[in-house]
């Protein structure tokens, strides 16, 4: 969050330098992975620091992409970036269709079976193919399939709430 209450959601990862011309490798977290540039500035995290940065330079290479950030011009400074975190704020994401939901949103929700009790947090969700699953954490970690009306009931954004389908015994 900054100073004004905004939200940011993390959107991608450095992964590594490309050349000697400051061209970094980046891990994109959006569906689709390119999608990654539409959305500007970035927020960086560098040195524990969060900081705003332009992008002046993009391109598919490969199977993964590349970016040039502004004033990052060789591969010493571009160096300095591998590893920090690309995030945007969360109102520069496009809205939703009913019932759809961004993994940024759920994450930290609990989740609670349909009797009532708690199950834990979600601390992370996954792409398996068939569907996303959640890890969810409480007295253990339990992986739940995060299908709508089979398996999830309800999802309550303001309450912070997920209901599930779910047995602690399964």
């Amino acid at each position: 969050m900054d100073a004004s209450g905004e939200r940011y959601v993390s959107i991608g990862r450095v992964g590594g330098v490309h050349g000697v011309r400051g061209w970094l490798k980046i891990r994109s977290a959006t569906a689709p992975p390119a999608r990654i540039f539409e959305y500007q500035p970035w927020r960086v995290a560098r040195d524990g620091r969060w900081r705003s940065v332009g992008v002046s330079g993009s391109r598919r290479h490969g199977g993964s992409f590349v970016a040039k950030l502004d004033g990052v011009d060789d591969r010493e400074s571009a160096r300095a970036w591998v590893g920090a975190d690309i995030a945007v704020r969360r109102s520069q994401l496009p809205p939703l269709s009913p019932r759809e939901y961004y993994w940024c949103d759920l994450i930290g929700m609990t989740v609670h079976d349909t009797a009532g009790a708690s199950l834990g947090r979600v601390r992370s969700l996954m792409e398996t193919g068939a569907n996303d699953v959640m890890v969810v954490e409480g007295g253990s970690e339990i992986l739940i399939p995060f299908v709508l009306e089979q398996v999830v009931r309800s999802v309550d954004l303001d309450r912070g709430k997920i209901v599930v389908e779910w047995s602690s015994a399964a």
